[in-house]
């Protein structure tokens, strides 16, 4: 489904991808983990198509990934939530959904306010006025509004409390059950993820150290000698 096969990447003259290889079969939930500046986020962008490879390649169902074209490669199936709460603060619950919606049947609409049923109860409200994990929750619904076949997460559970980052990956674990749609989570909360993901990435500057099953992190007494 993903193939990412001799990828580098970079910002300017500072490379942050070295020779990335990763596959992501359909329904797999994969995440990735690392301290900042490892290269997650910047995989992601490259998954998606914000940012251009320097040099390997990103294909999605045997078809290149358009770098640049972020909108046309979210069309093909790709589901992107960036890091932070990416909605129209200004716009209502179900105004925000709708909009996620224009390109795709606003039937979906039940299908998100059954995974998320504050939303459901707070659907007249402005976004601005929705705590900081429900404005999350917010965001991940209206990426599921296209039921992409693939999702990319950077980190949806930061700043959030205990119990709202248990629903939120119980969410996305759910999601995923359902439709079959696999997962690309960035987290920096390791063990809570780990729980919800079938395989474990870790990445330390630019590459990736460790790629196997994710029972197998979990069962590591410490995590510390790959970070």
């Amino acid at each position: 489904m993903l193939t990412i096969d001799h990828l580098s990447a970079s910002y300017g003259n500072l490379q942050i991808l070295h020779d990335i290889h990763l596959t992501v079969q359909p329904g797999e939930r994969v995440g990735i983990f690392g301290h900042n500046g490892a290269g997650k986020t910047s995989l992601l962008k490259c998954c998606v198509g914000e940012l251009k490879p320097l040099l390997g390649s990103v294909h999605w169902m045997g078809e290149l990934v358009n770098a640049s074209r972020v909108e046309l490669n979210v069309r093909r199936g790709i589901g992107f939530v960036p890091q932070g709460h990416n909605v129209f603060k200004d716009l209502s619950v179900k105004q925000n959904l709708r909009i996620a919606a224009l390109m795709h049947e606003v039937s979906k609409l039940d299908d998100v306010f059954e995974l998320f049923p504050i939303l459901k109860d707070r659907q007249d409200q402005r976004a601005q006025s929705l705590s900081g994990g429900q404005q999350q929750m917010l965001a991940l619904g209206m990426s599921l509004m296209g039921r992409p076949q693939m999702l990319l997460l950077d980190e949806p559970t930061t700043g959030l409390a205990p119990i709202i980052v248990k629903e939120m990956l119980q969410a996305i674990h759910q999601s995923s059950l359902s439709h079959g749609t696999s997962v690309l989570i960035v987290e920096q909360n390791v063990q809570a993820t780990l729980a919800h993901v079938d395989r474990a990435i870790v990445m330390k500057q630019g590459r990736v150290i460790f790629d196997d099953d994710a029972k197998k992190l979990r069962e590591q007494q410490s995590l510390w000698h790959l970070f």
